[in-house]
């Protein structure tokens, strides 16, 4: 009768006593668990690196936006100051007597100076 029910060496017994995780078995599997480890060590170090990329990428394209925005506000300025008549309003309120040619620029070719 020394084989009554005892209780069985279930794994739901040996986690409860703390007998699930040995000595012996980290002895018997410390490079695979090594591996393990240095695995999820560099898969931490990668989901970091990669936020902090999506992050840069987020700051410098509201970065770009701006510039382009500002661009276009300069460009716009240019353009509008570049203009004949703001050109002329311009001079005439420096008093510049400046104005614009009737007549096309005159080209002088080689030959036509060869024979002066």
């Amino acid at each position: 009768m020394s084989n009554e029910p005892q209780l069985k060496d279930t794994v739901l017994r040996r986690l409860v006593q703390g007998r699930l995780v040995t000595g012996h078995f980290f002895m018997r599997y410390w490079l695979q668990i090594f591996v393990l480890i240095a695995m999820i060590l560099v898969y931490i170090t990668n989901r970091y690196s990669c936020q902090r990329a999506m992050e840069q990428i987020r700051v410098l394209t509201s970065r770009l936006e701006v510039v382009e925005t500002e661009s276009f506000r300069v460009r716009g300025l240019y353009m509008s100051r570049i203009r004949e008549s703001a050109m002329r309003t311009r001079l005439d309120s420096l008093g510049i007597p400046l104005a614009v040619q009737i007549q096309p620029p005159y080209h002088l070719s080689a030959n036509e100076t060869e024979s002066n």
